[in-house]
């Protein structure tokens, strides 16, 4: 029996950080991970680059016999793209990122994993962790030094071990497994997994019944817990699919920084010798005394090529121009109009006074009815994968506001949750989350 991956991947900057910089990826046969750091000095460089070169694995030419031998030499080309590029602009000196990686081929999936982003397998109902984190507490938690119960507020939880930084020494850890229809694999940065617990998160994967709803629940778990990191998470369905199907879903899905930064690959002509002869200075030409002479340039004709050497460069210009505004009218975010929610169509950020978006749709939720969370995102702009996303985001979003409409009007409203609980949109509560909604508003 053939199987496919049913597949979705969201992320979000957060409400700490000023700019994202993880980067996922979700493919027919690929699933990426990549948590870059190196704050402003190119955290967001660093797991763009290992998700743009890992991204062409995401085919059926490797075979099932040597994938893991492909997806290791794919983090190593990764890898060494970081180190050619920290040589390249010494600014990014101390870059680097994460990756967890997901290759199937036929009913195997092959892991690869550095760092301390995790993938996580639901399989009847129950949540496992399939990667070990590389990171100086689990070394204490593994050594009987720390009880894993105390490893989430040790003060030196962040420090990592193990992470491509460009080094040769930088190598992920590698395993096989067999794939079986009704298994759901979750990969997610930190900004997920250290914010909800492991029950929260095993009762929202068992529970959702899609991809995308489960993407976008849980990065909603994470704000709600305060998201002090960016949020990135993967979700993929193993299905049946019989010879004759299309399968689920053939479009990648690219998030977080890769999403707007998407350096090219290493071409496989692109030799180390041909882009050292690139970078040497060329020796000066000799003139051939039996060639003929140039004839003379008059300024008509340098007049000439400079007039359309100009037209080119407008033409160029118009054309990328509008293929930039042809590209933002793809793009749809939820945001704030006249103190209620609306659906744009266009970017999240405007050009210095130029707008790069417009309403399509006041959906009548006032800003003053919804939590103060989810007040604060509306106002910061909810990126949305297509107009559905927006349309479902909106529909969380009434949720919300209808349940703190309930709350403020109702004296005993929120009295039955059970402490530790939050009652998520449309569903029972959910263990290990805040219980207050902060539903106080301004009208």
């Amino acid at each position: 029996m053939a199987i496919a991956l049913r597949y979705a991947a969201r992320s979000d900057v957060g409400l700490v950080r000023s700019n994202n910089q993880d980067s996922g990826y979700a493919g027919p046969h690929l699933l990426v991970i990549a948590d870059g750091m190196g704050g402003h000095a190119g955290g967001d460089v660093a797991s763009s680059l290992a998700v743009a070169e890992l991204a062409s694995l995401d085919g059926e030419s490797h075979g099932s016999d040597d994938a893991a031998q492909h997806l290791v030499r794919a983090v190593a080309a990764a890898n060494e793209q970081l180190r050619r590029r920290v040589g390249e602009e010494p600014d990014l000196a101390g870059m680097g990122t994460t990756v967890t990686a997901v290759l199937r081929t036929g009913g195997r999936l092959v892991l690869a994993h550095i760092g301390d982003s995790r993938a996580y397998l639901v399989r009847e109902g129950r949540l496992s962790q399939l990667t070990r984190d590389h990171t100086y507490v689990q070394s204490l938690v593994d050594s009987g030094q720390l009880d894993p119960e105390d490893a989430g507020n040790h003060p030196q939880r962040s420090v990592i071990m193990r992470v491509l930084t460009g080094q040769a020494e930088d190598r992920p850890d590698v395993s096989v497994r067999e794939a079986r229809v009704g298994d759901r694999f979750l990969l997610c940065s930190d900004g997920l997994s250290g914010v909800v617990s492991h029950e929260t998160l095993e009762q929202a994967l068992a529970e959702l019944p899609d991809p995308s709803t489960a993407c976008e629940q849980l990065v909603e778990l994470a704000l709600r817990g305060g998201a002090p990191d960016n949020v990135t998470c993967v979700v993929a369905d193993v299905v049946a699919v019989d010879s004759g199907d299309e399968p689920p879903s053939i479009t990648p899905q690219v998030v977080g920084a890769a999403a707007f930064s998407r350096p090219q690959r290493t071409s496989a002509l692109d030799s180390p010798a041909t882009r050292a002869a690139r970078l040497r200075p060329q020796p000066p030409q000799e003139e051939d005394p039996d060639a003929p002479a140039e004839p003379p340039r008059g300024g008509r004709g340098r007049r000439l090529r400079w007039t359309g050497g100009l037209l080119a460069l407008l033409l160029l210009l118009a054309g990328g121009c509008y293929g930039a505004w042809r590209w933002s009218q793809a793009q749809y975010f939820v945001g704030a109009q006249q103190q209620q929610v609306a659906v744009f169509r266009g970017l999240t950020q405007d050009v210095g006074p130029l707008s790069t978006s417009r309403v399509l749709e006041l959906t009548g939720i006032r800003l003053a009815d919804l939590p103060a969370y989810a007040r604060e995102r509306v106002q910061q702009r909810i990126s949305a994968p297509d107009l559905a996303g927006a349309e479902r985001v909106v529909e969380n979003l009434r949720s919300q506001a209808r349940e703190c409409s309930t709350a403020t009007s109702s004296p005993t409203a929120g009295a039955t949750a059970s402490p530790g609980t939050t009652a998520s949109p449309g569903t029972t509560p959910t263990p290990g989350t805040d219980s207050g909604t902060d539903c106080a508003g301004t009208s």
